[in-house]
């Protein structure tokens, strides 16, 4: 955090640098961006950044002022509609509408950030030139910064194009998101035909408090407490499990190994969505299961024991919240054990023979082989992996959303009065709020937190895992 600082605070004491020291060439440049590049006879250079100021400031005039003028209220002018009994048609009033408000001034506000950096850029990069002209060095020609771009430079090339689409699909929809949670945007403030505002801190006081009619703080710790065991048994029995059967199908004793590596390709190539939905009718009330559970009278024996209700003539695979988030859990090792075991297998492969070897030589049996060399080894190469399957996890919207949609319904009613299912991860119960129900203010709230946190996880992990040089344990 000190070096993230220390450099913030060199970036711009090398602005004030070049302000205090530059020429008339770089003082120039304050007010016109291409003069610094102009004096230095690098006149294409200095024509773009003239014409990149000149887009600035039209983009200021005609888009950025009529947006942001507006960003402090989000809009003032309702939607209204008037029918002419004498023409027969209906007009439109020139109303406003809050979200777009919004959207427009948060992309405004980036666009002058972004301006802001590249002026800043600017003077630093014709400070440089001076620098280099004083101390006699050549300065490059526009035909050789385009041919750096090419060669030495060609980094800066190649990540252009994924910047501006993580800028577009990423970051500024985060931004909106963001500025949502502090409106009370939702199905009572929808435009355009009705205005939203902002309110503040409300909606995250209002996700962490009850109150006789708002059970969001109920529902909330119940849906996180869910899906952080979701997450982790998700994520370490297919872990565990993809291991397992990587060690079985490369063991010398099995047979036909190249079968059983064809019939889980074959269960991966069968797409996920269509597998999950035809487990949930097996599953199902009425399913085939249940009917072969009562034929065989397990199901009788499940109710002598209590494990499943007098009452009941099938047993709740998908029905009941305990039952249910066992079956979930069981049907994700058989629909995620197959990635992780062709991940495992690769692994595997390339345990160094020589350690195996001395392990055996020294009378090591093959439970103290696994555990000391096989799994430390598959931990060190798969860690981020592992890290990265349990931040999946808690954002696995498929298996949770198309084994319950339309068959799970809470009998729980403070889980239903904020909308929200036990079997509910963040992820699905922020898509019921804005899918089905348009509460998109509390929406964007649960979406921070679930950033947050998986954020959070990534970062004390990661840092964890890359201390100290863990590699020449394996060499």
């Amino acid at each position: 955090m000190k070096s993230f600082f220390k450099s913030i605070g060199n970036y711009f004491k090398e602005f004030g640098t070049a302000i205090a020291k530059g020429d008339i060439g770089v003082k120039l440049s304050l007010l016109i961006m291409g003069a610094g590049y102009i004096a230095r006879k690098q006149i294409i250079n200095g024509l773009i950044m003239i014409a990149l100021e000149a887009v600035f400031v039209v983009m200021c005039v005609f888009y950025a002022a009529p947006n942001l003028a507006k960003f402090g209220t989000l809009g003032t002018v309702q939607f209204e509609q008037k029918f002419d009994p004498l023409t027969m048609t209906s007009t439109v009033n020139d109303y406003d509408n809050s979200f777009l408000i919004l959207l427009n001034s948060i992309i405004a506000l980036f666009i002058i950030v972004a301006f802001i950096l590249v002026y800043i850029g600017n003077i630093k990069a014709v400070y440089r030139l001076q620098l280099r002209k004083e101390a006699g060095k050549h300065i490059n020609t526009f035909k050789e910064d385009i041919k750096s771009l090419f060669n030495e430079k060609f980094n800066i090339t190649l990540l252009t194009l994924p910047c501006l689409g993580i800028i577009l699909m990423n970051i500024i929809p985060i931004l909106v998101l963001i500025a949502v949670a502090f409106t009370n945007y939702d199905q009572q403030h929808m435009p355009p035909s009705a205005l939203f505002t902002w309110v503040g801190w409300k909606n995250f006081k209002q996700l962490f408090t009850n109150s006789t009619t708002v059970t969001f703080g109920y529902a909330f710790g119940k849906v996180l407490v869910w899906t952080l065991e979701w997450a982790f048994f998700a994520t370490f029995t297919t872990f565990i499990g993809g291991i397992l059967m990587a060690q079985f199908v490369n063991s010398k004793n099995t047979k036909l190994p190249k079968l059983w590596r064809t019939l889980f390709m074959v269960a991966i190539a069968v797409p996920q969505f269509v597998t999950l939905l035809l487990v949930r009718n097996f599953f199902g009330d009425s399913g085939i299961v249940n009917t072969i559970c009562a034929n065989i009278g397990l199901t009788d024996f499940l109710k002598s024991i209590g494990l499943v209700g007098s009452h009941l003539t099938y047993i709740p695979f998908l029905t009941n919240p305990n039952w249910t988030k066992v079956m979930i859990v069981l049907i994700n090792i058989w629909v995620g054990v197959p990635y992780q075991m062709l991940i495992a297998t690769g692994v595997l492969m390339n345990i160094p023979t020589d350690q195996l070897e001395s392990a055996r030589i020294d009378g090591a049996n093959r439970f103290q082989i696994f555990w000391k060399i096989t799994m430390p080894y598959i931990l060190f190469i798969m860690g981020p992996t592992l890290v990265t399957d349990f931040v999946k996890n808690i954002n696995n919207f498929n298996v949770i959303y198309l084994l319950t949609q339309d068959v799970y319904v809470t009998s729980n009613q403070l889980l239903a009065n904020s909308n929200a299912k036990e079997v509910d991860l963040l992820v699905t119960w922020l898509f019921r709020l804005t899918n089905e129900y348009y509460n998109y203010k509390i929406a964007s709230v649960i979406g921070i937190l679930v950033f947050i946190i998986c954020a959070a996880f990534t970062l004390i992990t990661f840092t964890q895992m890359i201390k100290g040089n863990r590699e020449e344990d394996f060499q």
